[in-house]
């Protein structure tokens, strides 16, 4: 009989999270023998950015844009686990049933109920406020600035961090914007911005090497992180791999 690790909490929105970093860390947390439950705000299965699923409407951005083969196979394993069949609601959440919580990203607008979830921003502080190992990549590191303490101050206020850069996001719209309007734009004001603005000190942003290239298994270094405490935080799916097993090694501890 396995003996479950620790038991890890992945709220997702119904749609448009990004499969890379939601899969690669599925996929590293439960070979290392951890559960990883889903949450979604209806308790049905949500479903990953078809466009970085597939690379339909990308056109010859598409070898660039969507996930690499790796980030595929690890959602598909994902998509296919009975754990991942059957979310729990938001609302059913209880802080006490478990030990960590993971917030993946994803750009597409269907990741707005997620990131605007009054629900989900309080379930977030509280895991912040009894100092339970928390990881967020991406947009994930948005919903973490927008959960606030009871004093009213966001839980990453005192906190460094990374996310997703200005430089990452722009850069990739501008790329697209000619046929995918604001597809890569999920809100006006970047998420780089919106974090600094919900910071103590805006330079405890990190933005990390400049680098479009993707981390692996093989090459984790290729992936840039920040670690605070027990709060890890990452930029984009290119640095899934190192974020994962940054995450494992901190529930290790």
């Amino acid at each position: 009989m396995d003996v479950v690790m620790a038991k890890i909490l992945m709220p997702l929105p119904s749609r448009d999270f990004d499969p890379t970093e939601s899969g690669v860390p599925w996929r590293v947390l439960t070979e290392r023998k951890h559960e990883v439950v889903f949450a979604t705000p209806d308790g049905q299965a949500g479903e990953a950015d078809p466009l970085m699923v597939t690379g339909k409407g990308l056109g010859l951005l598409a070898r660039f844009l969507r996930a690499n083969g790796d980030g595929r196979a690890a959602y598909e394993a994902m998509e296919a686990s009975a754990a991942f069949r059957a979310p729990i609601r938001y609302e059913a959440i209880r802080l006490q049933d478990f030990d960590a919580l993971i917030l993946p990203g994803g750009h597409a607008k269907g990741m707005r109920p997620y990131l605007e979830s009054a629900v989900l921003q309080a379930h977030v502080a509280a895991f912040f406020e009894v100092a339970k190992p928390v990881g967020a990549i991406c947009h994930g590191v948005l919903l973490a600035a927008r959960s606030q303490t009871r004093w009213g101050k966001s839980v990453l206020n005192a906190r460094k961090t990374t996310g997703l850069t200005r430089q990452l996001e722009m850069t990739a719209w501008w790329m697209t914007r000619l046929y995918l309007g604001d597809y890569y734009r999920t809100y006006p004001v970047t998420v780089e911005d919106e974090v600094r603005a919900a910071l103590a000190h805006p330079e405890d942003f990190s933005v990390g090497p400049a680098s479009f290239s993707r981390d692996s298994m093989e090459h984790p270094q290729v992936g840039f992180t920040v670690r605070d405490g027990k709060y890890l935080s990452a930029r984009w799916p290119g640095d899934a791999h190192r974020f994962a097993l940054e995450f494992a090694q901190m529930l290790d501890e």
